[in-house]
């Protein structure tokens, strides 16, 4: 799982591409956490998720995880882009009721 974070004006971009399952996801939230952490200024973070292969279970814990920090700094968190079935996994977990779609 790679991660890459920008900031576009005081926005914070968040870019994951690979397979989000056990393996992958603490190094993934290490980093994730780091670049939040280091925008503490961000207005919203967006976290993209059109290069994500492959999503379990995991995934939605990694993104409620992400949800509680940025929640606690007062950030506004938005999922961008989903594939069809990482958007059929958070559709039934309910998740987009915490995280709304960016458009």
């Amino acid at each position: 799982m790679q991660v890459t974070g920008t900031m576009r004006g005081r926005d914070l971009y968040i870019s994951l591409s690979g397979e989000m399952d056990e393996c992958s996801a603490q190094d993934a939230r290490t980093k994730c956490d780091k670049l939040i952490e280091n925008n503490l200024n961000a207005r919203k973070i967006i976290i993209n998720l059109s290069e994500v292969a492959f999503m379990d279970s995991t995934g939605i814990g990694f993104l409620i995880g992400r949800y509680k920090k940025a929640n606690k700094l007062s950030i506004p968190l938005y999922i961008h882009k989903p594939n069809f079935a990482a958007d059929k996994i958070l559709n039934l977990s309910g998740i987009y009721s915490l995280i709304p779609k960016a458009e």
